[in-house]
């Protein structure tokens, strides 16, 4: 592995790490001013994604993301990483305790300017989710009906989110539209290698 690929690893693990761990400037120092982050609750600049994660950790709105090693891309001052991630909430359906888990993949677009490597994007592409009680034998109930009003991809974490006060978007990345996928597959080797 390069240099600059552990570097740009460990800025993306550095990242995620200060979300988790209410470490904002950490988190601050990982994105551009002028970057854009795309995700189920928030779209928007990098620095407002700071921001607003704080806010939703504020209200008591916490997850953690379990991450598989990143594949990283690398054209000169520029590179693209995806990492799988887990993201866990604990919550409560109904006043079952609940571990809500949604499966993404993250795509990171990496610019280095003067030297220095940051996040230029961050788009999610979602998998699926599942929810599951804390205590075996315990039983939530999810009205079908609710479920339905979001994309199978997320639906549960949107749910989720939903009843938490959070505007969910529309147009996410998902595998359950394969071609705004692919495409946005095709969009980041493009700008990887224009």
């Amino acid at each position: 592995m390069s240099d600059e690929t552990t570097t740009i690893v460990q800025l993306l693990l550095r990242e995620r790490q200060g979300r988790d761990r209410e470490w904002w400037p950490q988190m601050a120092a990982a994105f551009w001013p002028d970057s854009q982050v795309n995700l189920t609750w928030y779209t928007g600049d990098g620095p407002g994604f700071v921001a607003g994660s704080e806010e939703m950790s504020g209200r008591g709105d916490r997850s953690v993301h379990r991450l598989a090693p990143p594949v990283v891309h690398l054209a000169g001052a520029r590179a693209w990483a995806e990492v799988s991630a887990a993201i866990e909430v604990r919550t409560t359906v109904d006043e079952v305790p609940v571990d809500l888990t949604s499966y993404a993949r993250l795509g990171y677009r990496v610019e280095r300017r003067d030297g220095e490597w940051r996040i230029f994007s961050l788009d999610a592409i979602y998998e699926r989710d599942t929810v599951a009680p804390v205590l075996p034998g315990s039983v939530p109930s999810i009205p079908a009906e609710e479920l339905a009003a979001f994309r199978p991809t997320y639906a549960l974490l949107a749910w989720h989110l939903d009843r938490r006060g959070y505007r969910i978007g529309t147009g996410l990345l998902g595998d359950d539209r394969p071609a705004e996928r692919d495409a946005y597959y095709d969009q980041v080797f493009n700008w990887l290698h224009a």
